[in-house]
């Protein structure tokens, strides 16, 4: 009993104004305590569907961090010593990721070791039920097993030290603290467990895995608690709302920058720290709170960032002993500076770091007002309208502000010829290198040079003069031939997608180049790989499919600018959600495409899709089989790294293809257009795109509530093969004609809804919808003259072979 009260005791008491960065401190060097290692047996607890079992073995408590136990570990290391883990997800489609990765639906794995951290009352629980068993102490083992284990042990307290730091500062510790576990399987070897009463989803199981010297953190399970669930308890959400930012930045000819940035924050509830996200690329060195002196804090955590999936380091923004109310708007500043520009060659650069070079939350919706200072030999472009400019000795100062609020603030460098267009309210300015990246530049080829005729050496024979060889250089790329043609199809865009959607967020848009293959889309600025700007016959590609050049000549520009009503004007609620973005903003580059150049072309990117959802992975299965699309960033694990972007793009698009065939474009744009109004600045969910899309469906439609089709194309996996076979009796006028349609490639499960057209003489074609099974299915059809065309999936309707 003595050993519980004094812990109890131990952790009612106050922190003594100890700071993030002295509670992380402690936190790291806090090893294992000796006294308080037990033999245990039978003991058990649950976070929920998470079971753990400690069957038999030692349990060592790490040494109290101002009076909390953070950590402990578990070891078998005894005759007949186990634990075990058990979990059984609640959702259909988490039991098959976990199957994916482990082989089993269900968690069942006999463990050896654990290393477990934990701010929730994990240690009061644990030592209750071992001075109900009576166990007794173990100080020489827990000797033994100190000197093996304090390593590791600290290590991890070294990965969760800002979220330890966060959770023992702050009075919610006991609703909010968290539990993660590290363990030793029998079978599947090192797998992590997380409990997190923070997060959008409370339970994640995964490991950390290894493939071509690049670290993943494989999710093999993650979805929400019982109590969220069913709506006993509800999500935090972020914790804070940025309501404004300012930033005055500074560009050194070095390309360094440094940048002072002002936030106006509304906390979310009572707090004595504040969360934040910046670049690893930048470190804080001030920080204010309502101008008074404050710690911004924030070690390196690999493993929490792992389990986190991003790439951004967490400050801890803390303003001594007082805490932050929700009532109160409180103006942090922070002093960062980082190099974040690098030099591509030829005067081109690459921004990092483009939505993370200052401090945000959960790219939040906010007014921005950003001054920018930079050498005056360089072009620089922003978001936002100039409200200032002017030249200061060898210097540029640009103040821009932006009239909505926006999620991101990019801005780019470069030496730049710009073309401008105009549509009415709408502005477009598209800005081009005058030489390409070095990357990009033609390598010179060598040329052998036979004897020219005259030449007093034979041609032939011993006195042959050797050939020479030289060296030609191919003619450079010209990344400005194409930029009025550019600026066109850009501004042809963005005044579509304007009318089509309704203005965008900010109605004036730069497009920029930047090296690499890829595009981004962020509020009033794109960033466009330079080989958007090629002519095609310069550009150099690893494989020269026209699909691949019909990205970069057509799609990807398209598709940057669908991004500012979708990912920037709306935005996704979660990851679950993320593909919705990516999706729509494909798919309307796709429908410009399909208007621009037809229907053919746009049947055959949607083929070259449906191809790469096919390509085989290393194991057989298909790269579309690695998850729904509803599985967002889990998507990019070791087993297969490509199946995010394919699974995210070409199948979100097909998603929404399909989706318009049922609704037919008149509602299909009808409601792209009431989602954007009806969502502007806020977020939406898959489910209420479900709801939305239902309201759209044709009156008398099958599935009308589009339960099907979520279900197997936003929730499943699996392309059927579908094939079709008719048959004619009787006589005329009075045939019948039998349709019968046969699924086979995908599991017996698996049901969708397919068209058939039929054309019969001097009529108008009928089409019919066909639920398929795991069994071949027909229907018959009165008929007074054989019909001269049956056709199974018209206009691609459907996703199959």
């Amino acid at each position: 009993m003595g050993a519980v009260v004094t812990f109890l005791l131990l952790c009612s008491a106050a922190l003594n104004g100890a700071t993030a960065g002295e509670l992380a401190k402690l936190a790291r060097s806090s090893g294992l305590d000796p006294a308080a290692c037990y033999r245990v047996r039978d003991l058990r607890f649950a976070r929920d569907e998470l079971k753990i079992y400690f069957s038999e073995g030692y349990l060592v408590f790490a040494k109290p961090v101002q009076g909390q136990r953070v950590a402990a570990i578990f070891s078998t290391e005894v005759e007949g010593g186990d634990g075990e883990v058990l979990l059984i997800p609640p959702f259909v489609r988490e039991r098959r990721s976990l199957a994916s990765f482990t082989g089993s639906p269900t968690l069942n794995e006999h463990v050896q070791n654990a290393v477990l951290v934990f701010t929730d009352d994990t240690a009061a629980e644990l030592l209750s039920m071992i001075q109900q068993a009576e166990s007794k102490p173990s100080p020489e083992m827990g000797n033994l097993l100190a000197e093996k284990w304090n390593g590791v042990i600290q290590n991890f307290l070294s990965s969760f030290e800002v979220r330890l730091a966060e959770d023992l500062l702050s009075p919610h510790r006991r609703e909010l603290g968290f539990f993660f576990g590290a363990f030793t399987g029998k079978t599947l070897g090192n797998f992590d467990v997380i409990w997190d009463p923070r997060a959008a989803h409370q339970i994640s199981v995964g490991q950390v895995a290894f493939r071509e010297n690049r670290r993943f953190f494989d999710t093999w399970t993650h979805f929400q608690a019982r109590p969220w669930r069913t709506g006993t308890r509800r999500a935090l959400g972020d914790g804070l709302r940025i309501q404004s930012v300012k930033i005055q930045a500074e560009i050194t000819p070095e390309l360094y920058l440094r940048a002072v940035t002002t936030l106006r924050i509304q906390p979310e509830r009572r707090e004595k720290t504040l969360a934040l996200e910046l670049s690893q690329r930048m470190k804080v060195t001030r920080a204010t709170v309502d101008g008074q002196a404050a710690e911004a804090y924030s070690p390196e955590s690999i493993r929490a960032n792992l389990l986190r999936s991003i790439d951004n380091q967490i400050l801890l923004i803390s303003a001594g002993a007082g805490e932050f109310e929700p009532a109160k708007v409180v103006e942090v500043e922070l002093h960062h500076e980082g190099q974040v520009i690098l030099e591509a060659g030829n005067n081109v650069y690459y921004v990092g770091s483009r939505g993370s070079w200052y401090p945000n939350r959960t790219l939040q919706f906010a007014l921005y007002d950003v001054t920018f200072r930079y050498p005056k030999s360089l072009d620089f472009v922003a978001a936002g309208e100039i409200v200032s400019e002017e030249t200061v000795g060898d210097f540029r100062v640009t103040r821009r502000k932006t009239s909505a609020p926006v999620r991101l603030f990019g801005f780019n460098l470069g030496d730049f010829e710009r073309k401008k267009v105009s549509r009415g309210a709408l502005t477009v300015e598209v800005c081009a290198n005058r030489r390409v990246e070095t990357a990009l530049q033609p390598k010179p080829r060598p040329l052998e040079v036979g004897n020219m005729p005259g030449s007093p050496f034979p041609p032939r024979g011993p006195l042959r003069r050797p050939p020479e060889i030289i060296l030609l250089s191919p003619p450079t790329p010209d990344p400005t031939a194409q930029l009025v043609k550019l600026a066109n199809e850009i501004s042809d865009s963005f005044a579509e997608l304007s009318a089509r959607l309704g203005p965008p967020p900010l109605n004036q848009l730069i497009a920029s180049p930047i090296p690499g293959r890829f595009g981004q889309g962020f509020p009033g600025l794109l960033y466009l790989s330079t080989l958007a700007y090629l002519d095609p016959a310069e550009r150099q590609l690893s494989r020269s499919e026209p699909i691949d050049h019909l990205f970069y000549s057509e799609i990807i520009h398209a598709h940057e600018v669908a991004h500012q009503w979708w990912g920037n004007g709306v935005t996704s609620a979660d990851y679950q959600d993320d593909w919705l973005m990516e999706a729509l903003a494909n798919y309307c580059a796709l429908l410009l495409l399909e208007k621009r150049k037809g229907s053919r072309t746009l049947e055959a990117v949607l083929e070259s899709y449906r191809s790469n959802l096919l390509k085989k992975l290393e194991d057989g299965r298909t790269i579309e089989s690695a998850g729904p699309v509803t599985m967002g960033h889990r998507l990019y694990s070791s087993q297969s790294p490509a199946s995010w972007s394919v699974v995210t793009y070409e199948k979100g698009s097909w998603i929404l293809h399909m989706l318009r065939r049922r609704l037919g474009d008149g509602q299909f744009w009808k409601l792209l257009n009431s989602i954007y109004r009806q969502h502007l600045y806020n977020r939406i969910t898959t489910e209420e795109f479900h709801r939305a899309a239902s309201q759209h469906m044709p009156a008398g439609a099958v599935d009308p509530k589009l339960e099907n089709f979520f279900e197997t194309w936003v929730y499943g996996t699996g392309i059927p093969t579908l094939k079709l076979s008719h048959t004619l009796t009787g006589k005329a006028p009075k045939l019948v004609l039998r349709v019968t349609v046969t699924q086979s490639a995908v599991d017996e499960e698996f049901s969708t809804w397919v068209p058939v057209e039929i054309q019969l003489p001097r009529q108008r074609a009928i089409t019919k919808w066909v639920q398929t099974g795991s069994t071949p299915v027909s229907f018959d059809l009165p008929v007074a003259a054989p019909p001269t065309k049956v056709v199974l999936n018209p206009g691609y309707a459907v996703l199959a072979q």
